[in-house]
Order: structure tokens, then C-alpha cells, then sequence
């Protein structure tokens, strides 16, 4: 029973892949709640609600898989450096 890490370097859920998941997982529930944003009011520079949300949620998840992807090439570093291997 020795505990040293497995051969794929796999890691368990860290405070920091919750940060990733949530993340990536954000734009998917905001999406998929429609009730939230199925109305036309108000209106943004005569642009119906419905469309200009969905229109803002592109621009929220291009930043938000931003800083999840920075913050994965951040953790594969830092566990390159712990675990021996070499970092990326």
C-alpha cells in the first residue's frame, strides 16, 4: 500500500479545478435557464432583451474560458514543478 501518485499524474478536485469547472460550467447554466431571460424588456439601444443578453453571454464566456485556461496552465505548472515532471 504505497502512496505514491499514479503513473497519469491525475489529481484530485483542488479548490482551483472548482474555480475551472465553475467557470466553464457558468454560461451553460445561464443558457440553459431560459425563464430568465425570455422577455423583451428592457430594451438596449432598441434591442430586445432576449437578444442582447444572449448577445452579452458571448462576450462572458470568452473571458470566463480565458481565465479558466489560464488558471489550468497555471495548476499544470505548478504541479509539474511538485510532482517531478517537467513544467509546461
Amino acid at each position: 500500500m504505497s502512496e505514491q501518485p499514479d503513473a497519469t499524474g491525475a489529481a484530485g478536485v483542488t479548490p482551483l479545478r472548482v474555480v475551472i469547472a465553475l467557470c466553464l460550467v457558468a454560461p451553460f447554466a445561464a443558457m440553459l435557464w431560459v425563464g430568465s431571460y425570455a422577455k423583451t424588456g428592457p430594451a438596449f439601444i432598441g434591442v430586445p432583451f432576449f437578444y442582447w443578453y444572449q448577445m452579452l453571454w458571448v462576450l462572458i464566456s470568452t473571458a470566463l474560458t480565458m481565465i479558466a485556461y489560464r488558471l489550468w496552465q497555471r495548476d499544470r505548472r505548478d504541479r509539474g514543478g511538485r510532482e517531478g515532471g517537467v513544467p509546461q
